[in-house]
């Protein structure tokens, strides 16, 4: 009889997935990481291979899989538009067969499950900021509805696992997070501003850069997603994770340009199809029933990320690639 509380983490060498397996294993626990390695990188994992309490395997979640375990956090799905897109059918089976599987596995070893949703499944917006008995306003047929509606599926299926098999479940619905890790050309704003800036490459911005999203650092997300999956059984979800400050891209821009001592310029480019305008989670529920919220700044967070990139162009031929590639 094992005595650790073995925690199986899907999409574990992914950016969220990576610090998530970090904060298991100092708790005490034997992690076995899961990814396919589409988006997730060996090196985010690297100084994780040598703990005897941790153990990474090559699988893709579309396709059953068979471990012993007592808690499954399901992070696996590309989160980025830029990845997400690149194979839409994928996508949604990654998120409607992931959650499948996951929850068939969860059933089997009535073991705990938790579904890293997004904010996404909200769309853009009617209601600001979004609460969670918010249904949301998505294009089901649009570029982004691969991951928007799959992720709603993926939902459905939860709830109904819970009514249905009495399965103890936690949803989380992540709003943008940004931190070290992140994968330097997948298209989200902070990791593209950053890279940008530190290339000396011009900064775009869609449209006048009105538009606003809330940023949470990835630790303080990793806490709340540790909080929800060790709450009372009764605590279902779905509950916003995510930092309610609001921000408009042009002051991110701008905030990016001072910390780095960039000298790039700031030009503009016409919005993309179905891009949100507004995006503010409403935390009441991760407050009240987690006593969560977040803790880091955005200006000390951001220096944290700038800090991981500036390494990462260092140290690699990643900085001429994404030179070539015109990043």
């Amino acid at each position: 009889m094992h005595l650790r509380t073995r925690v199986l983490v899907t999409g574990g060498a992914g950016f969220l997935g990576s610090h998530l397996c970090e904060l298991l294993l100092a708790e005490g626990n034997e992690v076995i990481c899961v990814d396919n390695f589409f988006t997730g990188a060996k090196d985010n994992v690297a100084k994780l291979l040598d703990s005897p309490n941790f153990s990474l395997i090559r699988h893709d979640v579309t396709f059953p899989l068979y471990v012993e375990v007592d808690k499954i956090y399901n992070m696996a799905c590309p989160a980025s538009p830029i990845h997400y897109q690149h194979d839409p059918v994928q996508t949604t089976k990654t998120s409607v067969h992931g959650a499948i599987n996951v929850l068939g596995l969860a059933k089997r070893l009535r073991a705990r499950v938790l579904q890293a949703s997004t904010s996404e499944v909200y769309g853009d917006p009617h209601v600001h900021p979004q609460t969670e008995d918010y249904w949301g306003h998505v294009n089901p047929i649009g570029f982004r509805s691969c991951y928007d509606e799959g992720k709603r599926c993926a939902e459905t299926l939860f709830f109904d696992y819970y009514r249905q098999h009495r399965m103890e479940i936690k949803v989380a619905r992540i709003f943008n997070t940004y931190g070290p890790r992140m994968h330097p050309n997948d298209g989200r704003v902070v990791s593209t501003f950053i890279v940008q800036a530190l290339l000396g490459q011009p900064i775009t911005i869609f449209g006048d850069g009105s538009q606003t999203r809330s940023f949470c650092y990835c630790t303080d997300l990793i806490d709340g997603l540790r909080r929800l999956m060790d709450s009372d059984p009764a605590i279902t979800g779905p509950i916003n994770i995510g930092n309610p400050v609001e921000f408009r891209i042009r002051e991110l821009a701008d905030m990016v340009v001072e910390l780095t001592g960039s000298a790039s310029p700031i030009v503009a480019k016409p919005l993309p199809a179905d891009d949100p305008r507004q995006r503010q989670p409403d935390i009441t529920r991760a407050r009240e029933l987690l006593g969560w919220e977040p803790k880091v700044q955005l200006k000390e967070g951001v220096l944290h990320t700038i800090a991981y990139f500036d390494s990462l162009l260092r140290s690699n031929d990643l900085r001429s690639r994404l030179l070539q590639n015109g990043q």
